[in-house]
This record gives C-alpha cells, sequence and structure tokens, in this order.
C-alpha cells in the first residue's frame, strides 16, 4: 500500500472511531458519515471515498472495534449488499 493509501486509511478508521465516541454507545453511523468528515472540499468529492470508507470500517471489524451492520444486524464482508451502517462493537 502506498503512504498517501495509508494515509487515507489511518485517516478514515480514526474518523469512524471518533465519530462513534460522539454518538450514544447504541448509535450507528452511515459511512457517507465518515467520507465528509474526511474530505476537504464542499462538492461531492466525499462519494469517491465511500469505498475506501467501507474497507476501513471492515478492518476495524476484524479487529473487534466495530461492527458493519445491516438491518441493525451484524453481516460478514462477502455476505453484505447494499447500505451499511457502522457501530461500536458488542462486548
Amino acid at each position: 500500500m502506498a503512504e498517501r493509501d495509508r494515509d487515507l486509511a489511518q485517516r478514515l478508521e480514526t474518523a469512524i472511531t471518533n465519530l462513534l465516541e460522539r454518538r450514544a454507545d447504541t448509535a450507528s453511523i452511515c459511512p457517507s458519515d465518515v467520507a465528509r468528515e474526511v474530505y476537504e472540499g464542499d462538492d461531492d468529492g466525499w462519494r469517491a471515498l465511500m469505498e475506501p470508507t467501507r474497507q476501513a470500517a471492515w478492518r476495524l471489524a476484524a479487529v473487534g472495534q466495530v461492527e458493519v451492520t445491516q438491518g441493525g444486524r451484524p453481516v460478514v464482508e462477502g455476505e453484505a449488499r447494499g447500505p451499511l451502517r457502522i457501530r461500536r462493537a458488542r462486548r
């Protein structure tokens, strides 16, 4: 992974955890919230960050920091189709 890609990945992972920290323990966030938080423009360029944001969420899920959900239920990366939400991992 190139240094620029690693930097973006880290910024997205940090944005996910920071956004979740600012929400109630049971709240979830949309990947678009994260993309908008990290994007540095004022147009729709944040949309290009949606897939990298999803990948950041899957990495955090793999280490048990978050859960990726659909319809309020955790899903695994290979089975997820459509809109996702991200929440703190249930312990």
